[in-house]
């Protein structure tokens, strides 16, 4: 019976196509009906996502990469840089747990809870800190799914501009989609593009605290090589203009299948966990990375 609600939630998710609201289904599906750990959705977690941006890569040729890349690759690189180790400076004021700050500096640096849990086995972090991390991250990032797209209207982005805001001041990969595929197509091209740019990010952090905490314990987030390579195919291969189409559409109701399934992960995050030094210190990160993010976007 669980089965067939749980598909009656997502038909509405993609009937409707909206992002925020797949989410927030997948929330309320979670918090009524309480899906066991080896649900499906549960199961599956971020990987119709993750399909569904390598299937959107298919759509992107370098030229376009290259196009959207030009003007933000070298302040990509400053942001993480400015967000990791900017982020590691201020935890002291806070005076908050190292691991503790590596954990939040990396999501809010590079890509939210992908980051996390890539660093998290090198660090030795213990559960604790692990679940409070991904929890600030996962707020920040409905906020972000639900009110970023009306700032973006209200602040006249672009839809280039808005793709590469976010792309910027979004931590996960899934709300940086999902937040871009309330604008436009093309808002959600650029901030796959750049986004994808700022995760490989994620490699050289892996080996720096491997070398530093002696640890071989890594995860790579493979499904970004999975864009770059769909990316080349598209590059040297003639894919006419319905088919691409096509492919957008398919990639559409991957991702919005997938936002619905990170919804139905909110049962297993413990709210009562979150303490108010971290919140505050997460918080205190983001509310320096929207302007520095809107800056650059204007002005670059």
């Amino acid at each position: 019976m669980i089965y067939l609600i749980s598909i009656s939630f997502l038909a509405s998710a993609l009937v409707i196509g909206n992002a925020a609201f797949s989410v927030c289904l997948g929330v309320a599906f979670s918090f009524f009906y309480k899906p066991e750990l080896n649900f499906i959705t549960r199961k599956v977690s971020t990987i119709p996502l993750q399909i569904g941006i390598v299937i959107l890569g298919l759509t992107i040729g370098l030229s376009s990469v290259y196009e959207i890349s030009e003007n933000y690759l070298s302040w990509i690189t400053l942001f993480v840089f400015l967000s990791f180790f900017g982020g590691l400076l201020i935890s002291r004021i806070f005076n908050l747990n190292k691991t503790l700050s590596i954990l939040i500096s990396s999501g809010a640096a590079i890509c939210g809870a992908t980051a996390i849990a890539a660093v998290a086995p090198i660090i030795k972090a213990k559960p604790h800190e692990l679940i409070v991390a991904l929890t600030i991250i996962f707020l920040f990032n409905i906020i972000a799914l639900i009110s970023f797209p009306y700032i973006g209207s209200t602040l006249s982005l672009s839809n280039v501009e808005f793709g590469s805001f976010v792309a910027l001041a979004v931590h996960d990969t899934s709300s940086v989609i999902g937040t871009a595929l309330e604008y436009s197509p093309e808002s959600v091209e650029v901030a796959a593009t750049l986004k994808m740019a700022r995760t490989l990010w994620l490699i050289p952090l892996i080996i720096l605290l491997n070398f530093i905490y002696k640890n071989n314990e890594s995860k790579y987030p493979k499904f970004v090589f999975f864009f770059v390579l769909a990316v080349l195919i598209n590059s040297y291969s003639q894919m006419s203009i319905q088919l691409e189409l096509l492919l957008r559409d398919i990639s559409k109701i991957f991702l919005i299948t997938g936002l619905f399934c990170i919804g139905t992960q909110t049962s297993s995050i413990d709210f009562k966990s979150l303490s108010f030094k971290p919140f505050i210190f997460g918080l205190t990160l983001w509310l320096i990375a929207l302007p520095t993010a809107y800056l650059i976007v204007i002005y670059s």
